[in-house]
This record gives C-alpha cells, structure tokens and sequence, in this order.
C-alpha cells in the first residue's frame, strides 16, 4: 500500500502543476484578447467620436486640440436639416437619390443573382458552371482598373449625369458575390423539395417564388446588405458620372465642401453622420440574418 500510495503521489502533483499551468495560460490568452480588443475597439470608435466632436463644434473651433469641445452645439445638424448653408442646397434631394441608388442596386443585385444561382443550382443548365466561375473571375481585375472604360462607354451611350450609369456600374460589381454566395447556400436546400413541386405541378417560376426565396431569407439579407452598403458607401463612380448638382449623390456632395477656401468641417461632419444613419441601422436590424447567410455561404462551398 505504501508502494502504490508514494506512485499515486507524484502523478496526483504533477497533473495539478499541468492543471495550474494550463489555467496560467487561459489567464494570459484570456488578457491578451481583452487587450486586443480594447485597442481594436478604440481604434475603430476614434475616427466616429472625432467625427461626432467636430460635429459639434464651431467653425473656429474645429481645429482646436481639446478632447471635448468647450461650447458644444447642435446647430450644425439643424443646418443640415433646413438646408441653411449654400453646399447644403439640394441636400435632401440629393439623399432622395442616394436612397434610390442603393435600393435600385440592391434590387437588382438580389433579382439577378437569385435567378442566377437558381438556374445553376436547381435547374441544373448546361455549363452552369461557366457562368459562376466567370462571374468571379471579374474580381480579378480591380474596380478602379474600370472606372475610365466605363466612363467613356456611358458618355459614348449619352448617359452622363444619369443614376443608371451608376446603379448598372455598381450592380456589376456586387452580382459576381451574390451569385458566389447564393449558389453555396442553395446547396443547403433540399433537392427533394423541387422535385416534390415539380410531381405536383409547379412550375419552374413557381418553385423559385413560393420554395426557393422563402428558403434563402438570411442569404438574401446578407448580399442585400453587401450591395445596399457598396451602394452607399461608392464614391469613385458617382465622382465619375453625376457632376452636375441636381444629378449628384450625397458622398459627391460631400467632396464639393473642400472646393471653398476654409472648408466647413463641422458641417461635413454633421452631413456624413446623418448619411450614415441608414445603413447602421439596417446592418443592426438585419444582423442575425446577416451573419448566418455568410457563415452558411462559407461552410457549404
């Protein structure tokens, strides 16, 4: 007994230093990460709170290097509002058509690469296959690379100064995604339920409106919400395209403050804040879906 309790003991006191080490380094992976985290959140909060303090600051003020401005005011958002300085005159026909832009973009990019990825994946066309490995080849080439052939072939069709130019340029970019990401969570959808609709005599538009896009609910949310922020956040081609005040964008409104001498940063500040609005609101509605349609795109390729 005493043999086989002096063996237990040294094991018993050697997996309790293993126990102890291996809490040690929980501990260190524990406090790394919250340290990583801090930095990255304060990394990325910074540039959204400086905004927010010259937002509401004077325009003297702006450039001074207090944490908290001395005299906060929110009068610049009011000016924003009514529209009350000679930048801002069109502001809110213009966000009209920023809106536009990205529902028209997201729309569209929804519609095609739905229908697209429906016809690969279900129906099963010849060379199908073709089609989805093209489409993502496109990424290849930059969207900057285009921005000059594209310009020309809209001026060659008269279509500057026209939000389709920009709403085809950006569809074009955003449709290779949906497709890529559509086709992977179709997998996921069981065959066998088009072929149950096909015995009952569904037809193939049937199948993909009352069986297909009920089922692809969190895909769709996720490329919608890819191609509405693409749309939002896209300024190279509407710089390109929409020059004339009534024909512009809000992000190309925005690049028209720097033109004057002093430049109103705490006006450019409000205006973007209040542009920004939309989009983070529907990324926190939409989150959950969001999340699982690109987690399930991922997972089933």
């Amino acid at each position: 007994m005493s043999a086989v309790t002096a063996g237990t003991a040294p094991s018993r006191s050697l997996s309790t230093r293993m126990r102890r080490a291996a809490r040690r380094r929980n501990m260190l992976v524990n406090a790394g990460a919250a340290v990583l985290g801090v930095v990255i959140i304060v990394w990325s909060l910074l540039p959204i709170y400086d905004m927010v303090m010259v937002s509401l600051e004077g325009h003297d003020d702006v450039f001074s290097s207090r944490i908290f401005p001395a005299d906060p005011s929110a009068s610049t958002y009011w000016q924003v509002i009514t529209q009350g300085y000679w930048y801002l005159n069109f502001f809110w026909y213009q966000y009209w058509r920023s809106i536009l832009l990205g529902v028209a973009v997201t729309g569209l990019t929804l519609l095609i690469g739905s229908l697209a990825s429906f016809a690969i994946g279900r129906m099963r066309i010849r060379f199908g296959w073709v089609v989805t490995n093209s489409a993502l080849l496109t990424y290849v080439i930059p969207s900057a690379f285009l921005a000059i052939p594209y310009y020309r072939i809209m001026q060659d069709y008269g279509l500057m100064n026209n939000l389709w130019s920009v709403i085809w340029a950006l569809v074009t970019f955003a449709t290779p995604y949906a497709i890529f990401i559509f086709q992977n969570y179709g997998a996921s959808v069981p065959i066998e339920l088009d072929e149950a609709a096909r015995i009952d005599g569904a037809s193939p538009f049937q199948i993909y409106w009352r069986i297909y896009l009920p089922l692809m609910v969190p895909a769709l949310v996720a490329v919608g919400t890819f191609a509405l922020l693409l749309a939002w956040n896209d300024y190279l081609f509407q710089f390109l395209l929409l020059s004339s005040k009534r024909s512009m964008t809000v992000p190309v409104a925005l690049s028209q403050f720097l033109n004057s001498d002093e430049a109103p940063w705490n006006l450019m500040m409000a205006t973007a804040i209040i542009y920004a609005l939309p989009p983070v609101a529907i990324y926190y509605m939409f989150r959950r879906h969001m999340t699982a349609g690109l987690t399930m795109g991922g997972v089933k390729g």
